[in-house]
């Protein structure tokens, strides 16, 4: 949809002045450091099954319940910090999800003694050879070879709450994957990605079969 700017974006990020901002400043720009994967990570979880405006909105309490996803503060919450965040009304109050932060916080602070390296390593070591390159958001994936990948590698190391879809999400949301439409504003905006080719000569990307071409 083309604003009043004169702007391309998608609809999701067409109406709503915070949603555009994200797009426009936020979404898709890289996140390397552990504790904004960390975030990232924790964000798409609870954002199953609701809107990302939702997560967005709730964000800054989201942020204050847990610490600012400090891994180190979040894997030592115990029982006590569980109800507490379920009394929270500013946060989605889901057990489940407030449980698997939690768990997620725990696998984090693992990780890093791990051979893969910490978190924002290992994700993006997961990085696609090719990026896709959709025309129409009818062309956007919503997973692929390599999010199935992180998917099973995460939870292998303790994770939950990281499906392949989530974790597609999560791949676009922090610059491994750029799906901004060819032509869009946004397009090789990561700075991982040019515009036009869509590679990169300083790939470290893992090597699966199936990328894309």
């Amino acid at each position: 949809m083309v604003g009043d700017d004169g702007l391309a974006r998608p609809g999701w990020a067409s109406v709503d002045p915070m949603l555009r901002d994200y797009y426009d400043t936020e979404w898709g720009l890289p996140v390397r450091d552990e504790q904004g994967l960390f975030e990232r990570l924790s964000l798409e979880a609870f954002q199953s099954g609701l809107s990302w405006a939702t997560i967005l909105r709730k964000r800054p309490a989201f942020r204050a319940a847990f610490s600012d996803f400090s891994p180190d503060v979040v894997a030592r919450f115990d029982h006590s910090d569980v109800e507490q965040l379920m009394a929270d009304a500013g946060i989605v109050r889901n057990l489940a999800k407030v449980r698997a932060t939690i768990t997620n916080a725990r696998a984090t602070l693992r990780l890093r003694e791990d051979a893969d390296g910490d978190l924002a390593a290992y994700v993006w070591s997961f990085r696609p050879e090719r990026t896709p390159q959709p025309a129409t958001i009818g062309e956007v994936p919503t997973r692929s070879p390599e999010s199935e990948a992180l998917s099973k590698g995460l939870k292998r190391k303790g994770f939950v709450f990281v499906g392949p879809t989530t974790m597609f999400a999560l791949m676009e949301a922090v610059g491994i994957v750029d799906t901004h439409l060819l032509g869009s504003h946004r397009r090789g905006s990561s700075g991982v990605w040019d515009s036009s080719t869509q590679t990169k000569n300083d790939r470290r990307s893992r090597s699966l079969s199936g990328g894309w071409s």
